[in-house]
């Protein structure tokens, strides 16, 4: 009560007041110009309110990833930070994580890693032959000239012991009259009697004609040339009135009641072929007939140029159906002799990377996360392939979308096929000129985008269906790139190589969105550079090592974007690039090397079936 009483006297309320009300404004000024120092902080210090090992990315262009703050070199944007993914630290090294959408869009399929019996349908190309223990070679067995001929043409019937021609012959009928002058001393003198009969036995006579002639007593002026099968004259040497020499031929006959398909198996091949095993084929002239034969007999030498071996199979042929030179397609169903059961994976897991195989294995919480793993295949089993080491029975691997997931991989940096040693890769293009030299004036982007355009790991994998059929083109215009190379005409290849440019040019790049973009960008040199190494040389054997580059840019394209509904054979040859091997890309089954042409047209086998 004093103390209001003494400032009630005093008067000193208005002095309090204007204090109050300064003190309030000095506060506001205060934290007024901390806040704004704050905000207006230089942000080059960023980098300070994150970890060391930030990785700093273009909210417009994701594939620009550095190491430190900056700009981007393509389009001068400030980098931003790039949003670690909690999945990160759990997919451990060289592994990549999908989202649902991304699963969807890339159409990921997985299979269960499994153990059984290497199962497989061979191919074996072939033709039908005479059995060669049914033919038989009539040659001239004394000289003489062709009297008379009773077979006119090839292709004649005959009967064993039939007369094929009758030959007058001056040396047989001096050999007639020493049998006379023998018989005189057959009594007293048996051997020189012997000696004249086995002297016309010799000159391929038969006994009953021998005796015909002792019998008549009259020198027989011509002789019959006999058939010694019942067959089909396939070869006729000789004509009426030819004179002969001894040994010269003169008749082929065949048995055909009984013939052999000699088959054309692969070195891949030959391990699963067994003596007594079945085959089915069919004859392309006897559409909707199907024949069955076993194998009798495997070659045990490989032809060095066709890298092939011969595997014959019989089969009786009572009404002549087959003939000799007719083409088969054979089938020959069998499983590897002497295994049980063994780890396959289907031929859709696996990508080549030279002379490694690669799948993606989800890890074992199946939580779309994908393990690169290097394994080694065994033999080809069909739609398979046995796994001689990386693999685990019960593994889930990825049998579909597997080079999208491998793009994914590539675009985190990791170990992926296109990528075999990891790290990131600078996927930026400016579409004719370097990236470096693009001024942030010039981009034409102005402020910063908003948070959607900041999730640098969102991949937009659908693709166009006019850039699959831009696409479809170039590969059906490289086929005749590719007959060239089988016709081994090295000015013919360069006359192709205008059209599969025109194709390429064709191929509109704008219909491809986001890292599809890109992807595409980054394989078009190599299909470029290979067409103009292929178009500047004369030599065909250069030519050929820039279509398998070409060849292997093509097969990548094709995997990654797809095709407007083709079925291609991925073929590979062996002995190609100097033993390393070269791959090309075939609409036929059929093996046709582009890489030797008529020298080993069938060298090659099938590695996988795009569609």
């Amino acid at each position: 009560m004093k103390i209001l009483e003494i400032i009630k006297s005093k008067n000193i309320l208005p002095y309090l007041g204007v204090l109050i009300v300064g003190i309030l404004i000095g506060w506001l000024l205060i934290g007024g110009s901390n806040n704004e120092q704050q905000e207006t902080l230089p942000t080059d210090h960023s980098a300070m309110d994150h970890a060391e090992g930030t990785t700093w990315t273009c909210s417009m262009h994701p594939q620009i990833q550095k190491d430190e703050p900056g700009n981007c070199p393509i389009c001068g944007m400030e980098l931003i930070p790039m949003k670690q993914d909690e999945d990160d630290a759990e997919a451990g090294q060289y592994s990549v994580k999908l989202s649902n959408a991304a699963m969807k869009i890339a159409e990921v399929e997985m299979s269960t890693i499994e153990k059984k019996a290497p199962y497989k349908e061979v191919y074996l190309p072939g033709k039908v032959m005479a059995d060669e223990r049914n033919i038989s070679e009539l040659t001239a067995r004394y000289p003489g000239r062709i009297e008379k001929l009773m077979v006119n043409f090839t292709g004649q019937k005959v009967r064993k012991g039939q007369v094929l021609a009758k030959i007058y012959s001056p040396e047989l009928v001096t050999a007639q009259r020493e049998l006379f002058e023998a018989m005189k001393f057959k009594e007293t003198n048996p051997g020189y009697y012997n000696a004249s009969r086995n002297k016309l036995k010799l000159w391929d006579l038969t006994e009953a004609q021998i005796d015909q002639i002792e019998q008549s007593g009259d020198v027989d002026f011509y002789f019959d040339v006999l058939s010694p099968i019942t067959g089909t004259v396939t070869m006729r040497h000789v004509s009426l009135g030819d004179y002969v020499k001894e040994g010269t031929a003169l008749f082929e006959v065949v048995d055909l009641s009984h013939v052999w398909v000699m088959f054309d198996a692969y070195e891949s091949d030959i391990p699963w072929i067994k003596m007594r095993d079945k085959i089915k084929f069919s004859i392309k002239s006897i559409p909707g007939r199907e024949f069955n034969a076993t194998v009798t007999f495997i070659d045990p030498v490989i032809n060095p140029m066709s890298r092939v071996a011969k595997v014959r199979a019989e089969l009786d042929n009572p009404k002549d159906l087959l003939k000799p030179e007719m083409l088969a397609d054979g089938i020959l169903k069998t499983m590897l002799p002497e295994s049980g059961d063994q780890i396959v994976i289907p031929k859709s897991a696996v990508l080549w990377t030279g002379k490694k195989a690669v799948v993606y294995v989800m890890t074992n919480d199946h939580n779309n996360m994908f393990q690169f793993t290097e394994i080694e295949l065994g033999a080809d089993a069909g739609d398979y392939y046995v796994v001689e080491s990386g693999l685990n029975e019960g593994d889930m691997v990825a049998t579909n979308g597997v080079f999208k997931i491998d793009a994914a991989a590539q675009l985190k940096g990791e170990k992926s096929m296109m990528n075999p040693e990891g790290g990131k890769v600078s996927m930026g293009h400016n579409h004719g000129g370097s990236s470096d030299e693009k001024k942030p004036a010039e981009s034409g982007h102005e402020g910063h985008e908003t948070g959607e355009a900041k999730n640098t790991m969102k991949m937009d994998m659908s693709i166009d269906a006019h850039f699959k059929k831009q696409l479809t083109n170039v590969y059906i215009k490289h086929l005749g790139l590719q007959k060239a190379f089988i016709a081994t005409d090295a000015k013919k290849t360069r006359e192709e190589v205008p059209n599969v440019k025109a194709a390429l040019d064709k191929v509109d790049m704008s219909l491809l969105k986001g890292e599809m973009h890109n992807h595409w960008m980054t394989g078009l040199p190599k299909l470029t550079r290979a067409l103009d190494k292929i178009k500047s040389s004369g030599e065909i054997e250069a030519q050929r090592l820039a279509f398998a580059d070409f060849s292997d840019a093509m097969y990548s394209a094709i995997k990654m974007f797809g095709t407007s509904g083709e079925i291609i054979y991925y073929q590979f040859c062996p002995m190609a690039r100097s033993g390393d091997g070269a791959y090309w890309l075939s609409p036929d089954k059929e093996i046709k090397n582009p890489y030797y042409g008529d020298a080993m047209l069938t060298c090659g086998e099938n590695k996988e079936v795009i569609d």
